[in-house]
């Protein structure tokens, strides 16, 4: 017994017309008229009186009816079952970042899950800071997000991905270079190049300077990683970014802050989420990579030896 036979079965004792039951499935008449005559053929018994103007269900096909809707209603159940198993194992992890995070640590990670998880994939949104993307993830715009921040919180909703340090970033050329530890103190009269002011880097670096007594004579504000790298290098302002997006660096140099300024990189799921076996899936990946060998290599904290070269 085909499945196909009991759809339209179903169908035609609803709409009690060959015509109008071949119109609602897409089929030809003939089609619906073979599917009825074959069950019947396979039940040995007539489910319809055709010796009526309109289709009637003779009392044996009635009686059938009732087990057919039955099993249609079921297989409808089961079919709805199943599409929750696909979609926690075939489904896609929304994703939220804030700058920064792009152009360094995503492009490993992301390639990384897709070896691991090919059956799964990452729609990725870039924000303009972590408040943002800890917000989205809060209200259910997103699964999972990266954050910067100076502790850890809640690890019921947050995973250490890596601490790391900032540090100073400055051009060769000037005074400051030939410094192996800076104080916020000695930056005094110098000109910041910052990310926007919503940003862990600049409300941090704000308040250092507070500390100090003055407020940071800010140069440019912009979201542009590439853009802050290029203007220190032309020796128009200094920064103080991650080592782990500088390491690479040779058109300037780093130096490391004294106190050390620190930053907790973080991965954030909502707080009252609950995890799907997708959502899981997704953190036994997150968690497998950053403990694997080339995660540390590619983006472990750098020694302050290596800082001051």
């Amino acid at each position: 017994m085909e499945f196909r036979h009991l759809e339209y079965f179903c169908a035609i004792s609803r709409l009690q017309n060959f015509t109008k039951t071949a119109e609602y499935l897409h089929v030809s008449q003939p089609s619906v008229t073979k599917a009825i005559k074959a069950l019947e053929s396979e039940l040995q018994l007539a489910l319809i009186d055709r010796r009526q103007k309109h289709v009637t269900l003779t009392t044996e096909g009635k009686a059938f009816l009732l087990h057919a809707e039955k099993i249609m209603n079921n297989l409808e159940n089961a079919m709805q079952d199943m599409e929750r198993f696909r979609q926690e194992k075939y489904g896609t992890i929304h994703f939220g970042i804030p700058p920064m995070v792009e152009a360094y640590l995503f492009p490993d990670l992301f390639t990384t899950f897709k070896d691991m998880y090919p059956d799964m994939s990452l729609d990725v949104k870039e924000y303009s800071d972590s408040g943002v993307v800890m917000e989205k993830a809060d209200n259910g715009e997103l699964d999972f997000g990266i954050i910067f921040t100076d502790k850890l919180g809640d690890t019921d909703h947050e995973m250490l991905i890596q601490k790391d340090n900032l540090s100073l970033c400055v051009s060769p050329e000037l005074p400051l270079a030939k410094k192996s530890s800076i104080d916020f103190d000695d930056l005094r009269n110098e000109q910041f190049i910052m990310q926007q002011s919503n940003t862990y880097q600049y409300q941090h670096v704000y308040e250092r300077c507070v500390e100090r007594g003055y407020v940071p004579d800010i140069l440019l504000c912009t979201t542009q990683l590439k853009t802050i790298k290029q203007l220190v290098a032309n020796r128009l302002g200094i920064s103080v970014l991650p080592d782990f997006v500088t390491m690479e660096e040779t058109k300037f140099v780093r130096r490391q802050l004294t106190p050390p300024l620190s930053v907790d990189i973080c991965l954030y799921w909502g707080k009252d989420k609950e995890l799907t076996k997708r959502d899981t899936r997704f953190l036994n990946f997150m968690k497998h990579y950053i403990a694997s060998e080339e995660f540390k290599r590619n983006f472990q904290p750098v020694t302050s030896d290596k800082a001051e070269n």
